[in-house]
């Protein structure tokens, strides 16, 4: 009989591609979505890649409300906790961030530890672990100081969040012990399956390949693909050699917004062509805007990671980031 996994936030870029992998390897989801007027669009992304049958079903639930979480634990084995609020943005109150990023991590714990589930996988981030330092070499030991005044509230929110669960997983009841496994992606890339270039990677490759961008910040850092962490949150479900640790799914190298746009240029997309920001002015800038007050940590990073545990551990290559940045402007290239 199929296994059941709970997936929240099937909705998202992340969440999309995890549902794919999942069904490819058998699996039966359950996807939550916030408001259930999506789910048709999501039905058609993810069956757009693979034939869900029966195997594909939606709930919904809310980060911040009890409502529905119980209910949806029944009869899963697993639980895949991608949901998270993400905007690059700096808010007017930090805590409108903060707060469901780290309740709903705790309420999606006690539910499924309430469950009798035997393992959460949690999507976090590596802004968990690089977030108030320029330079950085990140490991699995890294970890993002929240209480200086460099982190945004996304780099915060999923470093206040990731703690709580690391928190939550030592001090449980240890009679029956839930385990836990947390992910941690850079800046993601790869193909739409829905169409929705909201976040801000997709909307920055569609500006590059439209000619909207004169100028992208001077930041270098490891960059990701979304079939590489959905494969990894997949594989971590039943990989008891990945419980209790943090995995980083990055490329091997770092590379600068400005290289993602010479990788288009190189690949036909001839409006590709934006030059290096001046610090002084993104700095300026951000006076006036809070989508680019979000992006200020990033200036003048070089952020490098050790991913040789999670190779080991997974048996896993990263998808060449050229590759990875051409799939993607080739999914969202019909939608221009």
């Amino acid at each position: 009989m199929s296994k059941r996994v709970l997936l929240t936030g099937v909705s998202g870029f992340v969440g999309q591609h995890c549902a794919v992998e999942l069904l490819k390897n058998g699996y039966i989801v359950r996807g939550s979505i916030r408001n259930l007027s999506k789910e048709q669009e999501v039905r058609e992304g993810i069956t757009k890649v693979i034939d869900a049958e029966n195997n594909l079903e939606f709930c919904q639930l809310d980060l911040l409300n009890d409502k529905g979480w119980d209910k949806a634990m029944e009869d899963c084995d697993y639980v895949l906790h991608v949901a998270s609020p993400f905007v690059i943005a700096e808010p007017k109150d930090e805590n409108d961030m903060i707060k469901p990023a780290v309740e709903g991590t705790l309420r999606a714990l006690k539910a499924a530890k309430k469950a009798g589930i035997k393992k959460v996988v949690l999507t976090s981030s590596t802004v968990a672990m690089a977030g108030d330092k320029k330079k950085n070499h990140l490991t699995q030991e890294s970890w993002t100081n929240s209480k200086t005044d460099k982190v945004s509230a996304y780099m915060k929110s999923k470093t206040l969040a990731e703690r709580a669960a690391w928190d939550f997983y030592k001090n449980q009841d240890s009679s029956s012990k839930m385990e836990l496994t947390v992910i941690n992606p850079g800046p993601i890339y790869g193909p739409t399956l829905t169409g929705d270039l909201s976040g801000a990677s997709m909307s920055m490759i569609r500006d590059i390949i439209t000619g909207k961008v004169p100028m992208l910040p001077n930041a270098n850092y490891v960059m990701s693909d979304v079939r590489d962490i959905a494969q990894i949150h997949v594989q971590a479900m039943e990989n008891d050699q990945s419980n209790g640790q943090r995995f980083i799914v990055t490329s091997e190298k770092p590379y600068s917004f400005l290289g993602v746009a010479s990788i288009l240029k190189e690949n036909g997309y001839e409006k590709a062509n934006p030059k290096k920001a001046p610090s002084f002015m993104l700095k300026f800038l951000s006076i006036f805007s809070s989508e680019m007050k979000g992006m200020l940590p990033f200036v003048d990073s070089m952020v490098s990671a050790d991913i040789s545990p999670t190779k080991n551990t997974f048996n896993w290559q990263p998808i060449p980031f050229e590759k990875t940045i051409v799939d993607t402007a080739k999914s969202i290239q019909p939608l221009l």
